[in-house]
Parts: C-alpha cells; structure tokens; sequence
C-alpha cells in the first residue's frame, strides 16, 4: 500500500464519521432552554434579585420537603398568592405550575409523589401585604 491509498482512507474514515456526528445531532429531539424567552427574563431579573433579597429578610423556612412522605410544605401566612413552579432541569415536558391562593393552612402542602423520580428545582414566588418573594429549592425525589 502506498500513501495515496493511505491518505484517501484516512480521509473516507474522517467524512463518515463526521456525517456519522452530525446524524446523531441533527436526531436529538430532547434539547430543552431552561425558559423560551430568555432575554425578556434576563432584562426583568433585578425584579428577581429584589424578591430573593425580601425571601431571605424572613425569619423562618418558607420551602421544605418531606421525603417520607414525599410533600413539598409552604410555610406561609394566611393570604398569601403566588405560583408554585416544579421545575425539572433535565426535561421541561414534566415542568408543572401550580397557582394558590392560601385561604386556609389545609392547603399549604403539594403532594409531588406522582413526580418523575430524580433532581427537581422547587421555585416559589408568592405575595404577602403588597411585597414580592422568592424562593428556590433543589429536592430529589
């Protein structure tokens, strides 16, 4: 064998394996952005930080999770509005919302056992007298 032969084979390996990686990308269907508008978010997130901010004023534990029972609990006076977001990082398909309005302390807890097993991001964004919260938390189930 001479180098012409080397060198075209070298460069028929490369070309397959190339289209070969390009194939398997192109096919990936379960690449998901953490949100789908990004910048509008990105300009609104000094909103964000102010809400963090007021979170961690609080002198208690607004989020837990009990993993016994698999309960999410929302340590929060009566009045309260917001929006609960089960966030999934790793598939927005099994992302839920979930709005209240805490008229009674019977409705504090979220049952999440009929969530995917794994790593979940529990975001809490509520109101209390006119002033914005926010809290995460990272649980797995």
């Amino acid at each position: 064998m001479d180098w012409g032969k080397g060198i075209v084979i070298v460069i028929a390996v490369f070309v397959m394996l190339m289209a070969g990686l390009v194939t398997i990308c192109v096919k990936q269907d379960d690449i998901h952005l953490v949100t789908q508008n990004y910048y509008e978010e990105e300009i609104k997130y000094q909103d964000q930080i102010d809400k963090i901010v007021n979170a961690n004023t609080l002198d208690y534990e607004v989020l837990t999770y009990n993993t016994q029972v698999k309960r999410v609990v929302m340590n929060l006076p009566l009045g309260s509005k917001g929006t609960l977001h089960l966030f999934r990082p790793s598939d927005a398909r099994l992302d839920k919302k979930i709005e209240f309005q805490l008229i009674n302390l019977d409705e504090n807890t979220v049952d999440v056992s009929s969530l995917k097993s794994g790593y979940w991001k529990v975001k809490l964004t509520w109101e209390e007298n006119g002033i914005a919260y926010y809290e995460e938390k990272k649980i797995n189930i």
